[in-house]
C-alpha cells in the first residue's frame, strides 16, 4: 500500500524522535520495571522471612507444650534458647523475636541463670515492635519491664527493682504493680509502704491468696 506525503511525514518524525529519544526511554522503562521487580524481589523476601520466624516460633511452642503438672526437660529448655537466640539474631525486627525472648527468658529462669534472663527481657525493651495497630505494644512492655524487675529483685537489687516498676505507668497492670511494689519494700524493710502496696494491689482487682498471705505475715507493728 502507497503511503500518502503527510504518513511518510509522521513515519520520519517518529524515527527522528527514535534516534534521538529511544535509547532514555528505553532506560526509563528498565528504571521502572526493575524497580517495580525490585519492590516486587524485597515484598517476597520480606514474606520468606516473616514465615521463617513463623515457623521457628511454632517449633518453640510445640517444645513448650508439655502435660499438666511438667516442665520442659533440660534439652527443650536448651532448644528453646537455641530458637529464640537464632529469631533475636536473624528475624530482630520480627515480633515472634520478641516472644522468643519471652521463652528464653523463662527458660533461663528455670535454669536459676538470672543474668541471661534479665538480658533477654532488656533485649526486648531495646528492640521494640509496633503492633498491627502501628504503634509499640505497651502490653508487652509492660509485661517484660514486671518480670525485669521480679528478676532484678530476686537478684538482692532491691534499689534498681524499685526504680525501674517505678520508671513506668502500668495501667490496667496494675495489681501486678503494686504487688511486686509491696515485695520490693518489704525486701527493704519498708514495711508500711509494703502494706500500701499489697491493699492498693487488692483494691486493683487482685484477689491472690498468695497476697493475702504476704499482707498477714508483715510484722504487726509496721
Amino acid at each position: 500500500m502507497t503511503l500518502n506525503a503527510a504518513e511518510e511525514e509522521s513515519i520520519e518524525a517518529i524515527k527522528k524522535w527514535w534516534d534521538e529519544n529511544g535509547k532514555q526511554l528505553i532506560a526509563a522503562v528498565i528504571v521502572v520495571f526493575g524497580g517495580y521487580g525490585g519492590w516486587s524481589l524485597w515484598q517476597s523476601n520480606e514474606l520468606a522471612a516473616s514465615q521463617m520466624a513463623s515457623d521457628l516460633y511454632e517449633e518453640i511452642l510445640e517444645i513448650s507444650v508439655v502435660e499438666a503438672g511438667d516442665s520442659p526437660t533440660e534439652q527443650e529448655r536448651s532448644d528453646i534458647v537455641r530458637i529464640a537466640n537464632e529469631l533475636m539474631e536473624f528475624h530482630g525486627d520480627s515480633v515472634y523475636a520478641q516472644y522468643g525472648a519471652l521463652f528464653a527468658s523463662q527458660q533461663h529462669v528455670i535454669n536459676d541463670n538470672l543474668d541471661a534472663a534479665e538480658t533477654a527481657l532488656d533485649w526486648i525493651l531495646e528492640n521494640p515492635q509496633t503492633s498491627i495497630f502501628g504503634s509499640e505494644d505497651q502490653g508487652m512492655v509492660l509485661t517484660v519491664t514486671l518480670r525485669l524487675a521480679r528478676i532484678v529483685l530476686s537478684k538482692g537489687d532491691a534499689e534498681r527493682a524499685l526504680g525501674i516498676v517505678n520508671n513506668v505507668i502500668p495501667g490496667s497492670f496494675e495489681a501486678g504493680y503494686a504487688e511486686l511494689r509491696g515485695d520490693i519494700y518489704s525486701a527493704l524493710g519498708r514495711y508500711v509502704d509494703a502494706r500500701d502496696s499489697y491493699v492498693a494491689a487488692q483494691q486493683a482487682g487482685s484477689a491472690s491468696e498468695v497476697l493475702q498471705l504476704k499482707l498477714s505475715e508483715l510484722p504487726s507493728d509496721s
